[in-house]
């Protein structure tokens, strides 16, 4: 079919247009997300068959999939219970097989009639005289053309497609062939001057590849995802997931900020308090966000940092920035403990400073929160620390300059949004400063945050000693009860972690009250605490200071320690059913020791059998404490969504891609969205809507 001006885009026909689809096929088409000819060319298959070949019956294998070619001998019905239509069929080299259909129509039957030429496909069973087929896929044959080579729509390996209830492969092929005939009218939206890898095709002859592969196609690099063919789709993919968060950036760059220049009133008297020198990480990612708060655009910062690496610090020579001129800072942790591990940090090092820290969560009392809301919007309250109660309707700020939000991937972009048009008056947006502790691999950052500035801190403060780390099967406790004794009768403090409250009979984990009550029983003596998401905040608070002022030798604990506590006197910490926890996690948690000069130690408690995946973590939990290695080998295990964890601006969503096993791809990707952003912008949007649903669209532009 020609492509005129005349003529519509394909991603405004629908697929109505073909022949054969009414509303009621239109309505499945739906379902699977195929709404216009452009949907229909872009619903790749999942995987192909080899029907390129007629396998003669005397070499059938057992669960084979192969192309039978032979005569009908004879075809009747099985009496019983599951009633069947039995097709004998023989072919040249004298051997017969039999075909079995469960489900048939009275008129299905009268179509085998003997000595008609079949050609069918279908995956060899065994049954109770010998090898069958059951319900496969078959045409009857013109005998005078016939010859033992495939029928001419079996030219081509076979496409399976994604399908739904009442579309059948058969169907589904069709409506992709007939869609290739508008093929033509497909734009090929790369620049001509773009530098692709020399193995990448045109779209169209891509496109007409992964529905009709030749007979020579090789299979293997179909099903790893690394045909040429696939990968320059894959690359159009992901050019439109990386263009539109770099749409979504310029389109932040264009709000205006309060720029926030470098103060000497603050900043080098916190400095001179600190009991340690900034490392040269914390410094280089310093002056970065100092840089960036001296515009007049708000910043977009990422900064990552391994476990105790110093990011606080960092986080709070940004907020003086805001102070120093006037205005007000935020910091919105995802758990109270974390975001009262802030509040006691913040208190410490700005109340020497004159400087007033609020707090804000969900737990306080009416007279508690309407004092710290009218604190917040008077300006009285310089820095406010607090929880997802920072985003309320009824939170007022004075004038919010600058949004410190921590472990970020806890949050969902909606609540973040929600904080940060708190400060969105006189029309000016606040400064975003985001901080993780779960390192992020490269690859992912690149494609996840290309709307954000990164920057990392990959260095450790002075003094702190790598984390030795075992893994023992929960049947040597008593040895690891008498490990714990021994640290204890040193001085040291100790954290028991478990992964549940209360014991369940579903799941077989040690839940952290057991434990503690066990723990006393055979540990006597020594002063156990116990700490959980559930207890109110004046209790975990009331825990967490008797831990940390020495006051209490054992913590038992779930994973609501896995952030914000600093406790370096704790040099050892016990995993109960480590295999049920993934690495960043387990990383994490091991963060919570090693924080002071002793040699620290952490112990995987697992129980048997491990899965292969349970005995890959562990093993690597052994090898490193690099979190960004182990940030690397989590996404390989787990993929890009949940390394992640709340869902990212549709990076998790790829139709085609694949972000780790395509990486390769994204240079070549940053250098043609630079190509289209300066010289083709016509074409961006194009790109973006063929590949990405509206729903991510809209999910990034928030």
């Amino acid at each position: 079919m020609e492509s005129t001006s005349s003529q519509p885009p394909l991603h405004q026909v629908p697929i109505s247009a073909l022949s054969g689809i009414g509303s009621s096929t239109a309505a499945k088409l739906q379902r699977l997300g195929i709404s216009t000819i452009q949907d229909l060319l872009l619903h790749l298959p999942l995987r192909y068959q080899d029907r390129t070949q007629i396998t003669p019956i005397n070499q059938l294998q057992h669960s084979a999939e192969v192309v039978i070619q032979g005569t009908i001998q004879s075809a009747h019905l099985t009496p019983g219970k599951r009633r069947s239509l039995i097709v004998k069929i023989k072919d040249d080299s004298g051997c017969s097989l039999q075909l079995r259909f469960f489900h048939f129509a009275a008129a299905q039957k009268q179509q085998f009639q003997s000595g008609r030429l079949m050609q069918c496909f279908g995956e060899v069973r065994r049954g109770q005289h010998g090898l069958e087929l059951i319900h496969p896929e078959y045409e009857f044959i013109n005998t005078s053309t016939a010859s033992l080579s495939p029928s001419a729509d079996m030219a081509a390996l076979t496409p399976v497609y994604p399908a739904t209830e009442g579309l059948t492969q058969k169907k589904i092929r069709q409506y992709c062939q007939q869609a290739l005939k508008y093929l033509a009218q497909l734009k090929e939206l790369l620049p001509d001057e773009a530098v692709l890898p020399p193995q990448l095709m045109p779209l169209s002859q891509a496109i007409t590849v992964l529905h009709n592969p030749p007979p020579s196609t090789n299979i293997s690099q179909l099903e790893q995802g690394s045909h040429p063919a696939q990968q320059r789709l894959c690359l159009e993919e992901l050019l439109a997931h990386h263009l539109n968060l770099l749409k979504l950036r310029f389109t932040k760059r264009q709000f205006k900020s309060s720029p926030l220049p470098a103060d000497t009133q603050y900043i080098p008297g916190f400095l001179s308090c600190l009991p340690f020198a900034l490392t040269q990480a914390q410094q280089k990612v310093y002056d970065e966000i100092a840089t960036d708060l001296a515009h007049h655009h708000p910043m977009l910062r990422l900064v990552q940092g391994d476990v105790g690496s110093g990011k606080t610090v960092v986080a709070a020579l940004a907020a003086l920035h805001a102070i120093a001129n006037g205005q007000q800072a935020a910091i919105m942790a995802p758990t109270e403990i974390l975001a009262e591990q802030h509040l006691e940090n913040f208190s410490n090092w700005f109340t020497p400073l004159g400087i007033s820290v609020c707090w804000l969560t969900g737990k306080m009392s009416t007279k508690e929160r309407n004092t710290a809301l009218e604190a917040i919007q008077s300006g009285q309250a310089q820095l406010v620390v607090g929880t997802h109660a920072l985003f309320q309707e009824q939170v007022l700020f004075h004038q919010l300059a600058l949004v410190i939000i921590d472990e970020q991937h806890r949050f969902g972009v909606h609540q973040r949004l929600a904080l940060t048009q708190k400060g969105e008056s006189n029309q000016y947006t606040p400064h975003q400063l985001i901080m993780t502790a779960t390192p992020i691999p490269r690859t992912l950052a690149m494609s996840a945050y290309a709307d954000l500035n990164c920057s990392v801190i990959d260095e450790l403060p002075p003094g702190r000693t790598p984390v030795n780390t075992v893994a023992i099967p929960d049947t040597r406790r008593p040895m690891v009860i008498q490990r714990v004794q021994h640290a204890i009768q040193e001085g040291r403090q100790v954290y028991w972690v478990c992964t549940l409250i209360e014991t369940s009979e579903a799941i077989e984990s040690q839940a952290a009250e057991e434990t503690a009550e066990l723990l006393k029983e055979q540990l006597p003596g020594i002063r156990v605490g116990l700490i959980h998401g559930r207890m109110k905040a004046n209790e975990k608070a009331a825990v967490m200071a008797a831990f940390k002022e020495g006051n209490l030798d054992l913590l038992a604990a779930t994973t609501v320690i896995e952030v914000g506590v600093n406790v370096p006197n704790a040099s050892l910490m016990i995993i109960e059913n480590s295999e049920r926890l993934g690495l960043a996690q387990l990383h994490q948690l091991r963060g919570r020791v090693g924080r002071g000069s002793v040699a620290s130690h952490c112990v995987l408690l697992y129980h048997h059998p491990l899965s292969h995946q349970s005995r890959e973590r562990l093993s690597i939990m052994r090898e490193t404490n690099d979190g960004f290695l182990i940030a690397e080998k989590d996404l390989q295990l787990r993929g890009p969504g949940e390394v992640l964890g709340t869902r990212q601006t549709g990076v998790a969503n790829l139709k085609i891609a694949d972000i780790l096993r395509d990486q390769a791809l994204l240079p070549t990707v940053q250098h043609i969205a630079q190509l289209l952003l300066t010289h083709y912008p016509e074409r961006v949007d194009t790109i973006i809507e063929r590949w990405l649903d509206q729903e991510v669209i809209n999910y990034a532009r928030v």
